[in-house]
């Protein structure tokens, strides 16, 4: 599997925050990644989060679940 991380600035209600999620590169629907994190203040903090959940992923080898499957979210 071949992941990446994405890193995108969001406007909500005039809130300016950025966005970060993990998923496959193979994927072409975006809306359903493997993890995400939003409302980060900072590009790059954002990025550190996703470039952490990452590793963790990596070094441990866990076994990825979708966040939809995983019943985070509601659709």
């Amino acid at each position: 599997m071949n992941l990446r991380v994405r890193v995108v600035r969001c406007t909500c209600a005039g809130y300016r925050h950025w966005y970060a999620d993990i998923d496959d590169t193979d994927d072409p629907q975006p809306d359903d990644p493997y993890w995400f994190v939003d409302r980060c203040p900072t590009q790059a903090g954002a990025l550190e989060l996703a470039c952490a959940k990452l590793l963790e992923v990596s070094v441990e080898g866990d076994s990825l679940t979708r966040v939809q499957e995983a019943h985070l979210v509601s659709v």
